[in-house]
């Protein structure tokens, strides 16, 4: 059995590791996979599995990719097709539709609905419910939202029959996450011995909000010595820059851009720090869980509470509250490690077998 996986390209954020992974786990039970691209780019090419076939439609924009996965499906028939984000979405439905071929189509949810409109810079955005939803509702064979909040939210804004909406999370917590935290880092910072470091990774947007985490940095600092790494690369990146000057907290803080692999800072930062305005779900949360680091997070929608399970594994504060995000931060250094227990609940929630077992289900392969 084949199955497809349809997304722009391998750029860095979570979306494309998650079809990174599910790709892993589909190859590991004997399907082929076609990883079904606008174009074959970006930094996460090197991580694709041994196995999985890369297709290049060779477009820039999404909208121009239906000619090509029309086409595509006309060739491979594959039984199934997972796309992710809704320009992907809306493409992947209109080109099975076009194609006249029996492929069952699964359309994926990252991201929390409401918080999108609301936020929307683009006229794509503010119309997301007109030119989106109802091709979910009339053409997607099975909707994945990625948190129940996720799904929630894309009930109200949506006529999407409630039942054609499945909550997976996301398959965070594999092998390669624990062997690339184990990679050796060469970062004074993160030595043993030295000042506790506090970690941010996530794009330098306005979703999620690093300005609040500079300043509650800034007021950790008059309590205690510690370091400030955000890793990530965004167009918020002159503004939080003149923040830390502004503060003069620059000697503390450093944002050395994208890197491939986080995994080995988040193993050896002291406090892993979220402080989205918004998510889907949230996935470094649980990678940092996972490899045994404490986490504070802002209660956003929608994705951290779940996580957490309401405070359970780690603290929840208000969103855009550097004192509150201060505070968590310090109480947190505080404690002698995570709670006992907390690896083997990331895996049986978030754990790739588990979640692939579940997309096998929606998309008709198991």
């Amino acid at each position: 059995m084949k199955v497809a996986l349809f997304f722009h390209a391998l750029l860095g954020g979570g979306v494309e590791r998650v079809m990174i992974n599910l790709a892993r786990g589909f190859v590991s039970r004997g399907l082929e996979v076609d990883m079904v691209l606008g174009r074959v780019t970006g930094p996460l090419l090197d991580q694709v599995p041994p196995g999985v076939r890369l297709v290049d439609l060779g477009v820039s924009r999404m909208h121009s990719a239906l000619p090509g996965l029309v086409r595509y499906l006309r060739r491979e028939r594959p039984q199934a097709l997972l796309s992710a984000l809704d320009h992907s979405n809306v493409i992947a439905l209109v080109a099975r539709a076009l194609a006249r071929v029996p492929t069952r189509v699964v359309v994926s949810i990252h991201f929390n609905t409401a918080q999108v409109i609301q936020h929307a810079t683009s006229l794509r955005d503010r119309l997301l419910r007109v030119w989106t939803y109802p091709t979910y509702t009339y053409w997607a064979d099975a909707v994945v939202a990625v948190s129940q909040g996720a799904a929630e939210d894309l009930i109200r804004y949506s006529r999407i029959p409630p039942e054609k909406i499945h909550v997976i999370y996301n398959p965070v917590v594999t092998p390669e996450l624990f062997r690339a935290a184990e990679e050796p880092l060469e970062d004074p910072w993160f030595a043993p011995g030295e000042p506790p470091a506090i970690l941010g990774v996530g794009r330098l947007t306005a979703q999620k909000d690093f300005p609040t985490l500079i300043r509650a940095f800034g007021l950790v600092l008059k309590e205690q010595p510690a370091r400030l790494v955000i890793l990530g690369e965004g167009e918020e990146r002159p503004g939080l820059e003149a923040l830390v000057q502004e503060l003069g907290i620059a000697d503390r803080v450093r944002l050395p851009g994208f890197v491939s692999n986080p995994y080995k800072y988040m193993k050896r930062a002291s406090v892993f720090v979220l402080p989205s305005r918004w998510e889907g779900f949230g996935n470094v949360l649980v990678e940092a869980l996972a490899l045994g680091t404490p986490v504070v997070s802002t209660d956003c929608p929608s994705g951290p509470a779940e996580i957490l399970e309401g405070g359970k594994w780690g603290r929840l504060v208000p969103m855009e509250n550097p004192r509150a995000l201060a505070n968590a931060i310090l109480a947190t250094l505080s404690e002698p490690g995570p709670p006992p227990g907390l690896r083997e609940r990331m895996v049986e929630r978030f754990g790739l077998e588990n979640v692939v077992d579940q997309y096998l289900a929606v998309l008709g392969l198991k």
